[in-house]
C-alpha cells in the first residue's frame, strides 16, 4: 500500500481498520515494511484473486482512533466544509477542498455565487479556525478575492 498517512506506526497486527468507500471492517493479520510501502496482510483474504480486490481501494480508520495533533494543527476533514469569514464577519464560503502544495495548504472556498476563492493557510492569512463555532476567520490580503 502507498501511505497517506502521517502515522503509519498504528497499523499493526490485531488493528481492525476499513475498506473502501463501503468500509468494510477487517483485522490486520501481519504488516511489513518495503521501501516507502507498507505490505499488510488481512483476516479473510488469503488468496491473490481476494487480494485483487483490494488494488486501487483506500483503508480508513475510524475517527477516535487517530493521534491527537498538536494545537493549531487540524486534519483535512475538520477543515472542509467550515464556513470562512473575514475581519468584518462577512461570509466567503464555505471550504470545500485543501491542496497540499509542499510549503503550506490552499483552502478552495466557494463562495454562494461567483468563482472559487484560494487561501493560502498561512499564519498571515489564517487568523482563527474555531471548530466549535464551524468558522474560520482570515485576513484577505491584495489578490486573493477574484477579480482583485
Amino acid at each position: 500500500m502507498i501511505l497517506l498517512t502521517d502515522f503509519p506506526e498504528r497499523l499493526q497486527p490485531g488493528v481492525e481498520v476499513f475498506l473502501g468507500e463501503e468500509h468494510v471492517p477487517v483485522q490486520i493479520r501481519s504488516r511489513r515494511e518495503n521501501q516507502n510501502h507498507l505490505l499488510l496482510k488481512f483476516d479473510g483474504y488469503d488468496t491473490p484473486e481476494a487480494v485483487g480486490e483490494l488494488r486501487n481501494k483506500l483503508l480508513f480508520v475510524r475517527a477516535d482512533d487517530r493521534p491527537v495533533l498538536p494545537e493549531g494543527e487540524y486534519y483535512h476533514h475538520q477543515i472542509i466544509g467550515l464556513q470562512v469569514i473575514d475581519e468584518q464577519e462577512k461570509s466567503l464560503g464555505e471550504v470545500t477542498d485543501i491542496l497540499s502544495t509542499g510549503s503550506n495548504d490552499v483552502y478552495i472556498v466557494q463562495p454562494e455565487s461567483g468563482p472559487e476563492i484560494l487561501l493560502p493557510a498561512t499564519e498571515e492569512v489564517i487568523l482563527d479556525i474555531n471548530l466549535e463555532l464551524g468558522h474560520i476567520r482570515v485576513h484577505l490580503i491584495p489578490g486573493l478575492l477574484p477579480g482583485e
